[in-house]
């Protein structure tokens, strides 16, 4: 995204630029230490600790890739060819013996290959009559035979460290007979929301109270991206009730969120309290939604304080937290995918920060890619989070959008393999 340059202070007066403040924050991590053995079953969307090698060549054996017919001949079998039929292979009962030329066997798709076999001849190429094998049509140069380390040959790298296993490495590891594997442990996260307004979902609201959501919205999104998050504290605004909670969550935690609390307000205790009890690495994004953020360290525990609204603390924690949990738990920083989209509509707003707009992917009658922002972006209005596939990164500079300006969106799927 485009922003203004930083500025030496160290909390420059319109906050960081996002990029500098994710360099800022990632150059300050290290992964965690240790690992983790555990069966596959349970690994999904966890990363591998050390390279997994394949302990056999896999299948092992020459298979057919079709029904048909094995036989052993030197050179490509010209129609009227005829063979005789000695046998059956199948998967699990492959055929016994060695195949001299111009012999033949019944095979089925993933048997193995006898000794000596060539080629198959897919069943709609011949015709049998249990006896004898006759080629009535041509047979062309492939052999229709899968090669023994087709999937892997023994000590070949099947996975390696870092990696965050998706289903497709899950089957593989599987069909290299692999059980079990090292994983990197995950990072516990101890979640602190903050507010003397907030009520809990389900009971009844006082005046001026509202109900808290900013627990179920992280704590969600968090667990659909494989964080774990050990401990929820709805705690009011008051200070020794919040530095308690702050130096226990520090204690238990491999990681501190907190939401709301982090401005400058008389309320706001979660910034004075993070400088008293740790420190404060930089406060405030040059960001919309999302101004109010902190990070830092509390008793040496990293700790990322979120915006109160809602959506600023759930496109903050995307941006800036899940990056800073990818390196704890050792692998790659994968930022979410951007392309480019037109937008389907005007788009009003004023110029001053870069803005991150929720907005709909659309496909155009010409296949055009097309973002559709509907209704009001309002940081506290979370209706703006429900059903949008995009993050549109508007510059700072750029005031109202005309339909079919390009720009810049992340993409907000989870990959499926």
């Amino acid at each position: 995204m485009s922003s203004s340059t930083a500025s030496p202070e160290p909390y420059p007066r319109e906050g960081l630029p996002l990029e500098e403040a994710r360099r800022q924050l990632l150059a300050s991590l290290v992964p965690l230490a240790g690992s983790d053995m555990l069966p596959l079953q349970q690994a999904l969307g966890r990363v591998s600790a050390r390279p997994v090698l394949a302990a056999q060549t896999v299948p092992g054996f020459r298979a057919s890739i079709m029904d048909g017919y094995a036989l052993a001949a030197a050179s490509v079998p010209q129609v009227g060819h005829s063979w005789p039929l000695l046998g059956r292979s199948a998967p699990g009962a492959p055929y016994p013996r060695p195949l001299a030329e111009g012999e033949a066997i019944r095979i089925l798709t993933g048997a193995p290959l006898p000794e000596g076999a060539t080629r198959v001849l897919p069943q709609e190429l011949v015709e049998a009559d249990g006896e004898r094998l006759s080629l009535i049509r041509e047979a062309g140069p492939n052999p229709w035979i899968r090669a023994a380390d087709e999937e892997a040959a023994a000590g070949q790298v099947l996975l390696g460290a870092g990696v965050r296993l998706g289903p497709a490495d899950l089957g593989r590891l599987a069909s290299c007979g692999v059980a079990e594997l090292a994983l990197r442990p995950r990072p516990r996260l101890g979640l602190l929301i903050t507010g003397d307004e907030l009520v809990p979902a389900g009971s009844a609201r006082g005046p001026g109270q509202i109900w808290e959501s900013n627990g179920t919205l992280l704590v969600a999104l968090l667990e659909r991206l494989g964080v774990v998050v050990v401990e929820r504290r709805l705690v009011a605004d008051q200070p020794a009730a919040l530095r308690a909670a702050l130096l226990e969550l520090a204690a238990g935690c491999d990681v501190v969120v907190s939401t709301g609390g982090v401005s400058a307000g008389d309320s706001d205790w979660i910034r004075p309290l993070l400088a008293e009890l740790g420190s404060v690495a930089f406060w405030k994004l040059f960001l919309k939604p999302g101004r109010p953020f902190a990070f830092g360290e509390l008793l040496g525990t990293p700790f990322f304080g979120l915006p109160g609204n809602p959506v600023a603390a759930a496109i903050t924690a995307l941006q800036l937290l899940v990056p800073a949990l990818q390196r704890l738990e050792g692998a790659p920083v994968e930022p979410l995918p951007r392309l480019k989209v037109r937008l389907a509509a005007d788009l009003k707003r004023g110029a001053g920060r870069p803005e991150l707009a929720r907005a709909r992917l659309q496909v155009g009658p010409e296949g055009e890619l097309l973002a559709l922002v509907e209704g009001s972006q309002a940081s506290s209005r979370i209706g703006s989070l429900q059903g949008a596939d995009l993050l549109l990164e508007i510059p700072a500079e750029l005031g109202a959008l005309a339909a079919g300006s390009e720009l810049w969106a992340q993409l907000l799927r989870l990959p499926i393999f």
